[in-house]
C-alpha cells in the first residue's frame, strides 16, 4: 500500500468514526429531551445538553477533516493539514460551552431551587437506549484507535495522548464521558426516586458538568500544542538524526527541526555537515538519498528540506562560527 492510499485510507477510517459519533449523538440528544422534560430530572437534561454539544462537536470535526484535505497551493505552500486543528479547538470550546456550562448552572440550579420528580420509566429506557448507542460509537473510535496504535507499535494508552490525529481522540474521550454520564444521570435518577430529593438529580448535573470540563480542557490543550507547533516525539528524532547520518557523504547532524503537521503529515528540516571532499553532484545525491530512507522509515515524514552547513570545527577554523 502506497502513502497516499495509506493516508486516505487513515482520513476515511476518521470521517467514519465522527459520522457515527455525529448520528448517535443527534439521536441521543433528542430522546434525553424528551425523557429530561417528562420526568423533571435536571441530569436527564444535562446529559441533553451534553449530547447536543457532542453532536456540534462531531459537525466541528467533520468540517475539519474536509478542510485539511484541500490540497497545497501556492499561497499555501505547506497544505491546510493544520486548520484541522483551528477546528478542533472550536468543537472543544462548544463541549466546554455548550455542555459543562449548562450542566454546572442546572445543577447548581436544582440544588437551590429544587424540583418536581416526574415518572422516571421513559428516562431509563432512554438511558439504556442511549448505552448501546454511545457503546457502539465508542467501540468504532477504540477499533481505529487501536489500529493506528499497532501501526505505530505504540502502547494505546501512549498514542492516545500523542495522537495528532484529534478527531479520533476526542470521539473516544467524549463516547467515553458520555458512557460516564449516563451513568451518573442514572445514579441521580435511582438517588432521588429512592429519596424522594432533588438533590441527588442536582449533584448529578454538576458531576456530568466537571466531566464535561475534564474534557473540554484535554481537548483544547492537545489543540493547542499541535497549533503553537509540535515536534515528533523524541525517539522519532533520534531515528532521523540516525537515518540522516547514515546516508553516505553526510558526517553530522547539526540541528534538526520537526513538526507535525496533520495526523500523517510532517515536516523534517535539518542543517547537515557533508564531507569536505564531496562534489556538488554527490551532495545532491546525498541529499535525495537522506529523503528517500526518510520516506520509507516514516511514511508521515512528507516533507524534507536538507541545509548544507559547514561543521562547527570548520566554522572556528574559518572564523565564521558566532559562538566560541
Amino acid at each position: 500500500m502506497t502513502e497516499a492510499e495509506t493516508a486516505e485510507q487513515g482520513g476515511g477510517e476518521s470521517t467514519f468514526t465522527v459520522i457515527v459519533a455525529a448520528v448517535a449523538n443527534l439521536g441521543i440528544a433528542l430522546a434525553k429531551a424528551v425523557a429530561g422534560v417528562i420526568s423533571g430530572s435536571s441530569a436527564m437534561l444535562s446529559e441533553a445538553a451534553h449530547s447536543v454539544a457532542d453532536t456540534v462537536t462531531e459537525v466541528l470535526l467533520l468540517t475539519a477533516l474536509k478542510r485539511s484535505e484541500k490540497p497545497a497551493d501556492e499561497d499555501h505552500p505547506l497544505g491546510y493539514g493544520p486548520e484541522r486543528y483551528i477546528w478542533a479547538m472550536l468543537a472543544a470550546v462548544a463541549t466546554f460551552v455548550g455542555g459543562a456550562v449548562f450542566s454546572l448552572y442546572d445543577g447548581i440550579h436544582t440544588l437551590v431551587e429544587g424540583e418536581e420528580l416526574g415518572d422516571p420509566l421513559v428516562s431509563y429506557i432512554v438511558l439504556g437506549v442511549a448505552f448501546l448507542l454511545e457503546g457502539y460509537s465508542l467501540r468504532t473510535g477504540l477499533k481505529q484507535a487501536r489500529g493506528e496504535a499497532a501501526r505505530f507499535r505504540a502502547p494505546f494508552r501512549l498514542y492516545l495522548r500523542n495522537t495528532p490525529d484529534t478527531a479520533v481522540k476526542a470521539v473516544v474521550l467524549e463516547d467515553s464521558a458520555a458512557l460516564i454520564g449516563l451513568v451518573l444521570a442514572a445514579g441521580g435518577l435511582l438517588g432521588g426516586q429512592l429519596t424522594g430529593s432533588g438533590v441527588w438529580d442536582g449533584v448529578a448535573s454538576l458531576l456530568i458538568g466537571l466531566l464535561l470540563l475534564c474534557v473540554a480542557w484535554v481537548l483544547g490543550r492537545s489543540n493547542a500544542e499541535l497549533l503553537i507547533g509540535r515536534p515528533l516525539p523524541k525517539p522519532m528524532r533520534e531515528r532521523i538524526r540516525a537515518e540522516l547520518v547514515a546516508v553516505e557523504h553526510i558526517e553530522a547532524v547539526l540541528e534538526l527541526t520537526t513538526l507535525v503537521q496533520g495526523p500523517r503529515e510532517a515536516l523534517v528540516a535539518a542543517k547537515v555537515d557533508f564531507r569536505d571532499v564531496s562534489t556538488a553532484a554527490q551532495i545532491e545525491w546525498a541529499c535525495e538519498q537522506a529523503e528517500l530512507r526518510l520516506r520509507a522509515a516514516f511514511p508521515g515524514v512528507t516533507r524534507v528540506y536538507l541545509d548544507p552547513t559547514p561543521g562547527h570545527a570548520q566554522q572556528r577554523t574559518e572564523g565564521l562560527n558566532p559562538w566560541p
